[in-house]
């Protein structure tokens, strides 16, 4: 939770919090360590809302979205789920692995709560299959950037921008940009085409590298350096 604050502080428009879950699909070794340090301590799911609801006590204005899986939302039972994080004072949903198709139940039972339910879309990705997408997306549109798992470096700001274009063209929601994006240039130059960067490993690399009285203090000065190069 400090860390949280402490992502703000730094800068932060939102907060995406992960989920940990044992067979992750799209992340890196960065985010997959993670992971397995929280499994290993026993976190659970209820833990994370826990979390959500104590940042909660002093911030009610930042948003917070869980990412994570399908997987460990039905585990604990998708209703449950929603009715528990709605009260934890979540506002979105980003679910790696969940299909478009299969999405509706999720979308009524988050909506109901006032939650978002966030979509992704990817390189591969159609101009029919983007058009279905965002129609079952709100919030915003989470576009991913290239062809891999989180904490690659193949990020490539003028493909990225041409894929933006065509996505604009399937929707009105706000498109934001992730993996790949690791400092301020990075997330400069793909802010100039997106409506916001998402940043994942490279502050998930601070937090496992650094000890953990020093997390927040390594936090916010990272995030405070990409605001300031979002801000130039």
């Amino acid at each position: 939770m400090p860390a949280m604050h402490a992502l703000v502080r730094g800068g932060a428009d939102i907060i995406e919090l992960g989920v940990p879950f044992s067979d992750p699909e799209a992340d890196g070794p960065a985010i997959q360590l993670s992971s397995e340090r929280a499994l290993a301590i026993g976190t659970t799911l209820r833990d994370v809302l826990d979390m959500v609801a104590a940042f909660r006590t002093s911030d009610t204005a930042t948003p917070v979205l869980l990412m994570g899986y399908l997987n460990v939302l039905l585990k604990m039972g998708l209703a449950e789920f929603a009715s528990a994080a709605g009260k934890a004072g979540v506002d979105g949903v980003i679910l790696v692995n969940l299909p478009p198709e299969e999405a509706a139940e999720v979308k009524e039972l988050l909506a109901a709560q006032g939650m978002d339910l966030v979509l992704l879309a990817a390189p591969t990705t159609t101009p029919e299959r983007a058009r279905m997408i965002a129609s079952v997306a709100s919030g915003f549109l989470y576009y991913v950037s290239f062809r891999g798992t989180t904490g690659a470096n193949l990020l490539d700001p003028e493909t990225v921008g041409q894929a933006v274009t065509r996505l604009r063209e399937a929707t009105e929601l706000p498109i934001l940009v992730g993996f790949g994006i690791r400092d301020g240039d990075s997330a400069r130059r793909v802010a100039a085409v997106a409506d916001g960067v998402v940043v994942g490993t490279a502050l998930v690399t601070t937090m496992g590298e650094a000890p953990p009285e020093e997390i927040p203090a390594r936090l916010e000065a990272q995030v405070r350096s990409l605001r300031q190069a979002l801000d130039a």
